[in-house]
């Protein structure tokens, strides 16, 4: 049965910060693809040194070629991260700055969006050191698999804010399916993990000449794949708990998820099959992302969310 949650009075948000809140969700997705843009071209050392593309110059030049401008666009994407991080930071420190200068104590606005918002702030920058940290190490594998999670993660941090700005009500879960949704979020993120060390093992790792994990990459697609099968069985039995017991954000969240699983799941063995294609490969990264994304969208789902905090809306 859904425990209900306590109810809070609470300030709706701004549009723009609900606006920008998307924002921070999208541009994250997308520096992940792009990332994988570089990955699969090659282009990982098409600007050999960080933070300049090369000892002379902070853009590419025409001797980097096509490499270069890849590479130089990802990290060019970055500064859009940082003005959306920036914005949406600001937006969210607005009415907390005009809380404390009001005398009415009712209606005060949330703290939590500045606090989420300062932490998608923060790993851009801890991204971009991370970035840097694997141009020296001439793309090192085990440092663009973190490079990557703390993507993933940062991903997780905007779920949460829209979450908070605009999710809808929602009681808590009972504690066995909570207990099943917090294995199925840790169970995921041993698939995204284990997704870098395959890539990192294989012919993707962002340049002809760097290094690979030294692991045998059909063995570990295998691994990966085993890994798979249990996210998708714990997912199902989150699903079927959540019809059993009525809970409908849960459903929908549960439901989300392993559509995304079952189409990741058709674009992994297609790749697998078709020696690593590379559009097919980032497919398999936009649905890392979004596997990101789904993951914690439903552990929101098994928590309480009150009605008032979507009332003002």
């Amino acid at each position: 049965m859904v425990q209900v949650g306590v109810t809070t009075a609470r300030r709706a948000p701004a549009r723009a910060l609900v606006w920008l809140a998307y924002a921070n969700l999208v541009a994250n997705i997308a520096i992940v693809v792009t990332g994988g843009a570089v990955r699969l071209t090659g282009s990982g050392l098409g600007c050999p040194t960080w933070p300049r593309c090369t000892e002379d110059s902070y853009v590419p030049h025409g001797e980097l070629g096509i490499n270069g401008a890849i590479e130089f666009g990802n990290r060019t994407l970055t500064f859009v991260l940082v003005a959306i991080a920036i914005a949406c930071w600001v937006a969210a420190l607005l009415p907390v700055l005009r809380d404390r200068q009001s005398a009415d104590p009712t209606g005060r606005a949330d703290r939590r969006p500045l606090v989420l918002s300062t932490v998608i702030a923060l790993g851009i920058p801890a991204q971009a050191v991370i970035g840097g940290i694997t141009v020296q190490t001439d793309l090192n594998p085990w440092v663009v698999a973190l490079h990557l999670l703390v993507s993933m993660a940062i991903i997780g941090v905007c779920v949460v804010l829209v979450d908070d700005l605009v999710g809808r009500p929602r009681g808590w879960a009972s504690p066995r399916t909570r207990a099943l949704v917090h294995a199925t979020f840790v169970v995921g993120w041993v698939v995204l993990y284990l997704g870098t060390v395959v890539t990192g093992s294989g012919p993707h790792s962002g340049d002809l000449d760097s290094r690979r994990t030294g692991l045998d990459p059909r063995l570990m697609s295998h691994v990966h794949a085993w890994a798979v099968y249990a996210l998708v069985a714990l997912t199902v039995a989150c699903l079927v708990l959540a019809v059993r017991a009525g809970n409908q954000p849960l459903r929908d969240a549960a439901r989300a998820l392993l559509v995304v699983e079952l189409v990741q799941g058709v674009i992994g063995f297609a790749q697998y099959f078709l020696d690593l294609p590379e559009l097919l490969v980032a497919l398999h990264m936009l649905g890392a992302a979004l596997t990101s994304a789904a993951l914690t969208a439903l552990v929101l789902a098994a928590r309480a969310r009150s009605v008032s905090a979507a009332a003002g809306r």
